[in-house]
């Protein structure tokens, strides 16, 4: 047995230095993996010394270290590398070239390095230097991985263990791009079936404010007080007095727009509870026209993570708790629950599926198909690309129908008002020259 020095790195990003006695470099990795630490030199007594051997904590033999500029440097960077956002296509581009360079051969490691010094993004520059040191002291890449949860969630972690394990961790990167691109393009589509929606409201809302606010008021004076004025011109001239009159010292147009942030505000927070979340999500599946989007869209992605993750490798059991992690809605997050508990008393997954009633007929059915046939994995990613195709000709029909529906409706909004302060005047005009 001989003694090893050691710096590593704690759960916290903390470095702690000390020594342990093992057989062999490679056992006193180990040693230290399994109590947590991340290594990150391991020298054996005699023959060097550890060159950034001051933390911030204290050494095995209880004994307090000072800070030293380069360890508060790459503790600086290590927090940098985990301490801010990374967009979706930034990982997806990683993850696609990470698993072009290991494919043509390259080794991981080299990979890494190489990825890290064309990376643009600090942030992934960061984080992937921090899994090339990572894995140069001993760890393994899904250990590596694990160390940011922050950047690769639980669905990265497991597969790329998976295909570690099974030896084809190229292979298994490129279904989690696979993944990550039809996720993102999905994600787009149901973006911009919403926006177009969004915005020609907003257009209507801000063109009905100005003209009660500022046309509407100008007509009203021209008028007499007293004078009997159609109905649709009573309607509108009485909506802009409304608006314009304060209660409290604010006009009620200001007062709409409070009442507006609070509903807002009051939704969000309602919705943070167990009990909102679930209504909200709920509301998301059933509401008309959107709701039949959001259904096939959370249908396709508990499909395809489910299928990608037990294609890859991953138990049946560890595959469904990440998929309804994973789900983004809690109906069928609860869903994939009841299935969870099914399968772990080894009963079918169709039956709780069923009773779920959120998957309609043609999903349990192509599922029970590929439990009965071994196919299951495949059959999962077959009903993905079903509903992705449903999901776009979903968005496409949808919007081909809002677009006309908007305009008209905003003609209507826009031509009423317009009728309503023209229609006094035309009759005014036609009684004087009568």
């Amino acid at each position: 047995m001989a003694n090893f020095q050691y710096a590593a790195l704690d759960a916290k990003g903390e470095q702690t230095t000390g020594a342990v006695q093992a057989g062999s470099e490679a056992e006193a990795i180990q040693q230290l993996r399994n109590q947590g630490l991340y290594p990150t030199q391991v020298i054996e007594e005699g023959k060097g010394s550890i060159t950034a051997h001051s933390a911030k904590g204290k050494s095995k033999s209880g004994s307090a270290k000072g800070k030293s500029p380069a360890s508060s440097k790459g503790k600086k960077n290590l927090k940098k590398s985990v301490g801010g956002k990374l967009k979706p296509k930034a990982l997806m581009i990683f993850t696609r070239q990470l698993a072009t360079l290991i494919d043509s051969g390259l080794p991981l490691m080299r990979s890494l390095t190489v990825l890290a010094k064309q990376e643009p993004n600090p942030v992934l520059k960061g984080t992937v230097n921090s899994l090339a040191d990572s894995v140069q002291s001993g760890a393994t890449f899904s250990e590596s991985l694990a160390q940011h949860p922050r950047v690769f969630n639980k669905l990265f972690v497991n597969m790329v263990k998976a295909g570690e394990l099974g030896g084809v961790l190229e292979v298994v990167l490129n279904r989690l791009a696979e993944y990550m691109e039809k996720a993102n393009k999905l994600k787009n589509k149901i973006v911009a079936a919403m926006v177009y929606p969004l915005i020609v409201g907003f257009i209507a809302v801000a063109i009905l404010i100005f003209l009660m606010l500022v046309i509407v008021p100008k007509f009203r004076e021209m008028f007499d007080e007293g004078a009997e004025l159609p109905a649709i011109s009573e309607i509108v001239f009485g909506f802009s007095d409304n608006m314009i009159s304060s209660t409290a010292g604010l006009p009620n147009a200001v007062w709409l727009f409070i009442v507006a942030f609070g509903v807002f505000a009051g939704t969000n927070v309602w919705g943070k509870t167990a009990a909102g979340r679930k209504a909200l999500d709920n509301l998301k599946l059933n509401i008309p026209l959107f709701g039949d989007i959001q259904r096939k869209s959370a249908i396709a992605r508990f499909s395809r993570t489910l299928g990608t993750l037990v294609t890859s490798g991953v138990p049946i059991l560890q595959a469904l708790a990440i998929t309804r992690e994973t789900a983004g809605n809690v109906v069928i997050a609860e869903a994939v629950d009841q299935v969870h508990d099914a399968v772990k008393e080894g009963e079918s997954i169709v039956t709780p599926l069923q009773a779920s009633s959120v998957f309609p007929p043609m999903v349990i059915s192509m599922v029970d198909v590929g439990e009965e046939t071994g196919q299951l994995p495949d059959m999962l990613l077959k009903i993905a690309d079903v509903y992705d195709d449903e999901v776009d000709g979903a968005v496409t029909a949808l919007t081909s129908i809002i677009e006309p529906v908007m305009i008209v409706f905003l003609a209507a909004i826009v031509g009423a008002i317009v009728f309503a302060m023209f229609l006094p005047l035309i009759a005014m005009i036609e009684s004087v020259g009568s």
